[in-house]
């Protein structure tokens, strides 16, 4: 994509998503786009205008072709731009032109902890989008991971706020370079699939500043996102697409929000909430547009005199400004970035971060890499082995260009002096995944279809084992597929499915040395055999050159950098998500665990989990040899800062990627604390004896908790650890440093 120079309108924009003084000509040129606004706003009828806020289409808006205003026009997803649908039918087009790259999945960039990459991954999908037509592409989709159910787990990032937070912001700047607009979603609290637009999540305020709300607050204040999906399930009482406080006073007001909220489809539910709502644009499913809340119901209202035009004219308000931002109408808009799809960058931008996704979980010893000289005859066991995902998920489907499998990746890079075999070892059963809702019908038939394959996966069990026995290299790829990691739906257990426990244990039984790799977006359960495996590689839902990269790793020709953006529980009841709240109810569920999400619940209370928050090996190994850290404070009480500086060398025989983390422990507190939460990373590239001092630096924020009395966040006077090390369960160095005063912000 060629680079353009941006106009000072543009350039003073993007000043600003870094919270920098805007200057006084940036300042007149908003006021003179106000006031054009205005007058735009003043020539439109009702009519045009209700046309403008809700979906004429499955995915796009109405526009005003006599003043020049086009419809806005959206697409899903977060691993891709979807596949070109007709106007009023879920009927694909059926032509050869929407074929894009697929990009690694969310919670792949964020096991990457590489800030780098997050941008590089939202600059292609933002230029895809564009090149596809589009102005909203409807991601990055950053709702914590509270319970490893969650049926779209394999979409969000991570269970803790800060890698959230630093991960979001490059990846919606590199979206919104392309003169389209990045959505973030869903806000706020959606957590789970089950009964998803009606849940009532009952949270309290301390956990939802803590833990549910920064992500989505560095979207708007430090990113700029221009647009923001509210969620389906209601927050406290009230659906967070009418939420006034939500959407109002907290999303724009306290934060100063003035783009477009747009709902998730079919999660508007009243015309008159919704109308009085800080929402813009109700988008939804049913193709009978103009019976929408926001439609026709909205304009008989309005004609009655039950509902005020003004809080339409708000809507439509943010919605041109939206436009005039994206260059789609305005002095610029001749000068719109025009973007580009399925092109080689694209591609390459994609195969880094599936490279960078992939965590090692365990490589007892140095079991891997695997030797190529060695690799006469390798045998491959498990249906991941050969199977494409890009088309499943829900809205995360995507039209791939093309995509390898692990299968594919091995054979490409082994080439012909390797003979590989690849069999299934278990079986399938159609709609292995899906709830039956209840219907006793197809309760039946899953049954059926569940037995059959049962019987299958024995024959398929046995010829596995046989073959293993054979052999002297075995590779089992298994784990989830998208009739577990799905939209609509959240896993029953965190089980492998399909018998792979049975079937991973009979190949250990038959074969010791071999290498296990799971795919998938969530946790599953593997202590029944973990212990024995000498192995363990964990991959994501990686993108089309997903089987590349994870080849690549097993042949050494790149050391693995990838670190779990979760904790991996041991089993399900070690969830806190499970332990102390409530998951998956139907009408209604408590957050009971409050602040204590994830590793914050494991590192407190003590809970051993498979594999902790941060981790994951490399193929060399890095030494931590010194920590300073000064502190900054300038005396008025509102500003503090703390630079850490580390020393990490590389102390093996391998190039590669250390992620250093620091950790901040609170000695004393006036309220319940986690043990210690994540404040600061940064991901160093050492060759074998090289060294590098790290800075990281912390604001008062890495020391506070909110208080709900006061309103306010508190970092209280006293001492803290300051914990440095190589996941939370990896603490190499530990520094003390004490507040000497308060700080309110």
């Amino acid at each position: 994509m060629p680079d353009r120079q941006d106009g000072p309108e543009e350039q003073d924009r993007r000043m600003g998503q870094g919270g920098q003084t805007r200057s006084d000509e940036a300042d007149k040129r908003d006021r003179q786009g106000e006031a054009w606004i205005e007058e735009l706003l003043r020539q439109l009828t009702p009519e045009e205008k209700v046309g403008m806020i809700h979906g004429a289409a499955l995915f796009r808006t109405a526009g005003v072709e006599r003043l020049g205003i086009p419809p806005l026009r959206m697409s899903d997803g977060p691993m891709g731009v979807r596949r070109e649908y007709a106007d009023d039918a879920w009927i694909n087009i059926g032509t050869s032109d929407d074929y894009v790259t697929y990009f690694p999945s969310n919670s792949a960039i964020a096991a990457t902890w590489n800030r780098e990459l997050a941008y590089r991954s939202g600059q292609a999908l933002g230029a895809e989008a564009r090149g596809r037509g589009k102005d909203i592409i409807l991601a990055p989709g950053i709702n914590i991971k509270r319970s490893p159910l969650c049926g779209r787990n394999f979409e969000y990032m991570s269970e803790d706020p800060r890698l959230i937070e630093e991960l979001v912001v490059p990846m919606i700047a590199g979206i919104q370079e392309n003169d389209v607009a990045a959505c973030v979603k869903h806000f706020a609290a959606n957590n789970q699939e089950t009964e998803r637009y009606w849940v009532d999540t009952i949270v309290n305020e301390r956990a939802l500043r803590e833990i549910y709300y920064p992500g989505f607050k560095a979207a708007v204040q430090v990113a700029n996102t221009l647009t923001v999906m509210s969620a389906y399930n209601k927050l406290n009482g009230e659906f967070c697409s009418h939420h006034r406080y939500l959407l109002g006073d907290l999303l724009r007001g306290e934060w100063g929000f003035d783009g477009v909220v747009v709902s998730d489809w079919d999660a508007v539910h009243d015309t008159r909430a919704a109308a009085e709502a800080p929402l813009d644009i109700e988008m939804g499913t049913n193709t009978q547009f103009d019976r929408y809340n926001l439609a026709e119901p909205l304009l008989e209202a309005m004609r009655s005199g039950e509902i005020d035009i003004l809080h339409v004219d708000a809507k439509v308000r943010n919605i041109l400004r939206l436009m005039r931002r994206l260059h789609m109408i305005g002095p610029a808009h001749s000068s719109r970035r025009a973007g580009t799809y399925a092109v080689p960058a694209h591609r390459d931008a994609a195969l880094e971060t599936a490279r960078e996704s992939i965590v090692l979980l365990k490589n007892e010893s140095e079991r891997l890499p695997l030797r190529r000289e060695k690799l006469h005859r390798l045998l491959v066991v498990g249906r991941n082995a050969d199977m494409l995902h890009a088309g499943g998920g829900g809205s995360a489907e995507i039209k791939a260009l093309y995509e390898i499998s692990p299968l594919l990746g091995l054979k490409a890079k082994l080439g012909g002096n390797t003979e590989i075999r690849c069999v299934p070892g278990y079986a399938i059963p159609e709609r292995a995944g899906q709830e039956d809702d209840g219907d006793p019908a197809r309760a039946a038939e899953r049954a059926v279809a569940v037995e059959a394959s049962a019987g299958r996966s024995a024959g398929l069990l046995a010829e596995a084992v046989a073959l293993a026995k054979e052999y002297d290299e075995v590779i089992f790829i298994g784990g989830l597929n998208h009739d577990y990691d799905v939209e609509s739906a959240d896993r029953e257990d965190m089980k492998l499915p399909y018998g792979q426990d049975e079937l991973i244990e009979a190949l250990l039984e038959a074969n010791a040395d071999t290498v296990i790799v799971l795919i998938g977006g969530s946790p599953v359960e593997m202590h029944r055999w973990s212990d024995r495996a000498r192995a363990i590689i964990w991959g994501w839902y990686a993108g089309l050159e997903g089987g590349t990269a994870l080849a690549e790793a097993l042949l050494g020709d790149v050391n693995p950098s990838g670190r779990l953006p979760e904790t991996f529980p041991r089993v399900l009841d070690d969830s806190p998500a499970h332990r102390l709240g409530d998951f998956g109810g139907r009408e209604r569920v408590t957050y009971n665990e409050g602040v204590f999400v994830g590793y914050r619940y494991f590192d407190t209370f003590a809970v051993e989990p498979a594999f902790c928050f941060g981790h994951g090996l490399s193929y060399t190994s890095y030494a931590y040899i010194d920590a300073h850290i000064d502190i900054h404070d300038d005396g008025t009480g509102e500003e503090l800062k703390a630079e850490i500086a580390v020393t990490v060398r590389n102390i093996g025989a391998m190039a590669g990627a250390e992620t250093v983390q620091v950790y901040v422990a609170p000695t004393g507190a006036g309220v319940e604390r986690p043990l210690q939460e994540l404040k600061m990373f940064e991901k160093v590239r050492l060759m074998p004896g090289e060294e590098k001092v790290v800075i990281m630096k912390l604001s008062k924020d890495a020391f506070g908790y909110y208080d709900e009395e006061a309103r306010a966040f508190v970092a209280e006077a006293g001492e803290f650890e300051i914990r440095i090390g190589s996941s939370s369960r990896d603490i190499r160095l530990i520094r003390k440093i004490s507040l000497q005063r308060t700080y309110r912000y």
